[in-house]
């Protein structure tokens, strides 16, 4: 562990907590152990979005909440968290069951995505937050824009289930072109109402893109109950 410590520029005072850190489920269930890394994910997952708000805040004064809130969900976003846990080598510590381990556990983005998050809340909890800022600025800091993978779906699914306490739906519309050069086309919409059409090299490309057309349709337009 204390290799992943140097890694990380800091060094725990209770090594329990990294270890609890990077016990993946799987192992805890087969060794009976109560203690996983799934409460230390839920605290670092809270931990890294209050720095990356509080960071893009203080670095973008002159642009709105729905940039800011668009650049914090491709930052935090699974695939962007397992990015930086494969740089630092995370999968080589995760502490998994034997089946997971068969499975390539060690390389699976959620896994390496939620032991990023959990490494995160040991360090808040064993250091406080001064600690994990100095270990998340860095690393926010090299960040280029081009690179996020912005999760239009997951933001589109957030913002209609908080409006409207159901999620929208997706329709594939069209399949067109040789096998090996396909184009998709898919619909969102919620009820009747049509909210976005996107295309794409695989269905999930092509609902990516309607959600984010259908982001951008909400931002100046309003569902009204009547029109679903």
């Amino acid at each position: 562990m204390s290799s992943l410590e140097e890694v990380i520029g800091y060094e725990f005072r209770d090594k329990e907590l990294l270890t609890e850190a990077l016990t993946h489920k799987s192992h805890a269930t087969e060794s009976g152990s109560p203690r996983n890394n799934e409460r230390l994910e839920f605290l670092g997952d809270s931990v890294l979005g209050l720095i990356v708000s509080y960071y893009l805040f203080l670095k973008n004064p002159s642009e709105d909440e729905g940039f800011l809130s668009k650049t914090k969900s491709a930052i935090v976003s699974r695939a962007n968290l397992a990015r930086w846990a494969e740089a630092i080598g995370i999968g080589h510590y995760i502490i998994l069951g034997a089946g997971e381990k068969l499975s390539g556990g060690s390389r699976r983005h959620s896994i390496l995505a939620n032991a990023i998050e959990a490494v995160l809340g040991a360090v808040y909890l064993d250091g406080g937050l001064p600690n994990a800022e100095k270990i998340i600025i860095p690393w926010l800091e090299g960040q280029a824009p081009g690179e996020l993978d912005i999760d239009h779906k997951s933001m589109l699914q957030e913002m209609i289930q908080k409006r409207h306490k159901r999620p929208p739906d997706y329709e594939l519309m069209s399949e067109s072109g040789p096998e090996h050069e396909k184009l998709f086309t898919i619909r969102v919409y919620l009820g009747k109402k049509t909210l976005g059409l996107g295309s794409g090299k695989n269905k999930k490309e092509a609902q990516q893109a309607a959600a984010k057309n259908a982001l951008d349709y909400l931002a100046t337009h309003e569902i009204h109950q009547n029109d679903i």
